[in-house]
């Protein structure tokens, strides 16, 4: 017994030391905090740091940190290299190309790194086109040459600004002449007969962009798969998807010298992404030919269905593959779209999700496309006048930059709470130990709350409307 609490005054007095020790090393530390706000029109403007007081009193409008608790590894930021968005870029002379490849993927800039391609056509684009030849079984005429123009120089350029770009591809549809409905639009089926052509039909898309010295990091099984839409798409039910997956898709992969890829399913909105995951992890085998789930954000919050499928799947990651911000014009809902990214950023990564990717990376500036197969355009990031051949940076960019700027491949989200619902708060802890906290204010309230780390604050403004990222180094 008396080992016993001599044993427990050891471990209280080391825990007391140690946490001496923190309290030493928070106190006096600065913050430096980047600020966009609807009030001032302000974007990603860097404000006067703050520093951090031992404060084992206050107890109201707090912010908490924890980096004790740590939870999911980030894998990055990106967005889709559509059809669209690299003809908007072909439209820009060299230079402006150059300047807008290093405000989306050069360090210090958005440094994006975890980006999208789409497997034929899809909405966003000239117009349909596959790969292949109608009714061409054995895909002898498979060839990329159609994204060669636009697609692959984008790709190209924005690796060589970063190196560490990752890269996933989904597709809409399968050919026509695979399908039950013999259409690539408004849905329809992949005939069970052509299982093997599909997964060969990935193997083959993967293969050429590796002669063009281009390797993916994943693919998805299909864009919506429960979508019919009127622009190109096709219907899978999660069975179908796991039986995809396991018995024609990572086989192929493996055989083809892909075994690295790896394979998402769903790539659909939050709702369902419990129960969808459920159905496809329920296939035998699916567990290890499947290794992630891809969510979109078009139908809700729902943020409460991301944390059941990590709680049903914890080695699953949650990626979210697609958000789209409306208007088609860089000055429409102005600070909407702003707060609606940074939300909805937010909550997934407090949900456990690994990556965040917006549609479009480049629109036309006046219809916010080019598009087809549907009545209208979307915002993005950039966008290009296509009549005087310039860009100009829309708000998302900078709602994209709240994170992507300072939150590092490999971070881990740490602990928080929050004073209010109305102030939404995401932290992570760099690998390099520093610790960026993004917090956004949704009211219409002006407010001066206190970030809160180791028994020590630090008081701050905090507009009303406003998003702020903080680095504590």
């Amino acid at each position: 017994m008396k080992n016993y609490f001599l044993q427990k005054t050891l471990i209280i007095s080391v825990l007391i030391i140690c946490a001496t020790t923190v309290f030493a090393q928070t106190a006096g530390k600065k913050i430096q905090i980047f600020a966009s706000s609807a009030n001032e029109k302000q974007m990603l403007a860097q404000l006067d740091d703050v520093v951090f007081q031992q404060d084992f009193e206050t107890e109201n409008l707090l912010i908490n940190i924890y980096p004790e608790f740590k939870y999911q590894t980030i894998l990055g930021f990106g967005g889709a290299f559509t059809e669209t968005s690299a003809y908007n870029f072909s439209l820009l002379n060299a230079d402006l190309q150059q300047k807008v490849i290093d405000l989306f993927f050069a360090q210090g800039e958005l440094g994006l790194n975890f980006c999208r391609t789409h497997i034929n056509s899809c909405d966003f684009g000239l117009g349909e086109y596959t790969y292949v030849a109608d009714g061409d079984v054995n895909l002898t005429t498979f060839n990329i040459e159609r994204e060669r123009q636009y697609i692959l120089p984008m790709v190209k350029a924005a690796r060589k600004a970063n190196p560490d770009l990752l890269l996933f591809a989904s597709p809409w549809s399968p050919p026509a002449w695979m399908k039950d409905n013999n259409s690539v639009i408004k849905g329809g089926r992949l005939l069970p007969k052509f299982y093997q052509t599909w997964a060969n039909y990935f193997s083959l898309y993967l293969k050429e962009y590796k002669k063009e010295g281009i390797d993916f990091y994943a693919v998805t099984i299909q864009n919506e798969p429960k979508a019919v839409q009127t622009w190109e798409s096709c219907i899978w039910t999660g069975k179908e998807e796991g039986e995809f997956a396991v018995k024609y898709l990572r086989p192929t992969l493996n055989k083809s010298g892909f075994g690295n890829t790896k394979i998402m399913i769903w790539d659909h909105n939050k709702e369902r992404v419990m129960e969808r995951a459920r159905e496809t992890f329920s296939v035998r085998g699916a567990d290890k030919a499947i290794w992630g789930i891809a969510h979109h954000w078009y139908s809700g919050d729902h943020f409460d269905n991301l944390r059941m499928a990590h709680e049903l799947f914890p080695d699953k990651p949650l990626v979210a593959t697609e958000n789209s911000v409306g208007g088609s014009i860089k000055g429409e809902n102005f600070w909407d779209n702003v707060e609606l990214y940074a939300k909805e950023t937010i909550m997934d990564f407090n949900n456990f999700t690994s990556a965040a990717v917006i549609w479009n990376l480049i629109v036309d500036s006046r219809t916010g496309g080019p598009y087809h197969n549907r009545t209208s355009g979307t915002g993005a990031p950039i966008y290009v006048d296509a009549q005087s051949k310039d860009f100009t940076l829309g708000p998302l960019y900078f709602a994209i930059g709240h994170f992507s700027k300072f939150i590092k491949r490999g971070a881990k989200r740490i602990g928080t709470s929050s004073y209010s619902d109305y102030v939404k708060v995401s932290a992570f802890s760099n690998p390099n130990g520093e610790i960026i906290v993004v917090i956004l204010n949704t009211s219409d309230n002006d407010a001066t709350p206190k970030i809160r780390l180791n028994n020590c604050t630090a008081e701050f403004k905090l507009p009303s409307k406003s998003l702020q990222t903080m680095i504590i180094n």
